[in-house]
């Protein structure tokens, strides 16, 4: 830059017009996000709630990311707006895991508040709904097949957490589709694929794991249904039942299913609340 005094004086001068006019507009651009929908990052500051019929965000305690490592008291994702009802029975503190656009009514932002509930949105990872953390296992029967199954994640473009087994020396079923329901419910991973014999052992194992919608599937149509009406969270297929090909063919069905319509999410809503009757 010249030492010219004039000129050192000309770009103080432009600084001081750029911090001048940038400023208003980040506070305004920030009043209008906390006037908005839901927010997807993590700050305390911002809103997550609508106005005039969501409480305000000073009101809430923090909404956090889902990456963490402690455990969510209990999964109300499935619920676009959440009520004072799906916060009965929790603690002071607890953390509640609810989906990345949630509404929270004015009742149940006052017991937030109160309780020092911590939200836990449930937030695309790597920034991008099309590439998924899938946890993978099988016992020795669907040893090959699983091992065939993370070739193919990898050419869909997503990541893999294998948690065995990793031979064909027998072991049991139900330690690789607990491992693998678990991952599922802490969120360490987004979805999960157990391959046993049949599906069903690992199906029936996943699914006393809270938080956990397990579906054994043996055709397209069934896997697309598992995931639009059922918002399945891990698939069970059975090494002895499909050949290679019709598993890339269900595996590929499944993960690009999601649940849409309202009112397959308020049965999947009903589904969660038995399980909470049975879980306290």
């Amino acid at each position: 830059m010249s030492n010219d005094p004039q000129t050192r004086e000309r770009v103080r001068a432009l600084v001081r017009e750029v911090l001048q006019t940038a400023l208003p507009m980040e506070d305004d651009a920030s009043q209008a996000a906390a006037s908005t929908g839901p927010v997807t990052n993590a700050q305390p500051q911002q809103s997550t709630l609508t106005p005039a019929r969501i409480a305000p965000s000073d009101a809430v305690a923090p909404v956090v990311d889902t990456q963490q490592e402690s455990p969510v008291a209990r999964d109300e994702s499935a619920k676009k707006v959440i009520t004072e009802t799906d916060m009965r029975g929790l603690e002071a503190g607890a953390r509640l895991r609810i989906a990345e656009d949630a509404r929270l009514t004015p009742l149940a932002a006052d017991i937030v508040r109160e309780k020092g509930i911590e939200l836990v949105r449930r937030t695309p990872r790597r920034g991008s709904q099309k590439t998924k953390l899938i946890a993978v296992g099988a016992d020795h029967g669907g040893f090959l097949m699983k091992e065939e199954l993370r070739g193919f994640l990898g050419e869909l473009g997503h990541h893999v957490r294998d948690f065995g087994t990793y031979s064909t020396d027998a072991v049991d079923y139900p330690d690789f589709a607990h491992q693998v329901a678990r991952a599922v419910a802490d969120t360490e991973v987004d979805v999960g694929i157990i391959i046993d014999g049949a599906g069903v052992g690992s199906c029936i194992t996943a699914n006393k794991v809270p938080g956990v919608r397990a579906a054994a599937c043996y055709s397209i149509d069934v896997a697309r249904n598992s995931r639009e009406h059922n918002d399945a969270n891990v698939l069970t297929l059975g090494s002895k039942t499909i050949t290679a090909q019709e598993m890339r063919e269900i595996v590929r069905a499944w993960l690009a299913t999601e649940i849409s319509e309202e009112r397959h999410r308020k049965r999947v809503t009903k589904m969660t609340a038995i399980e909470r009757q049975y879980t306290r």
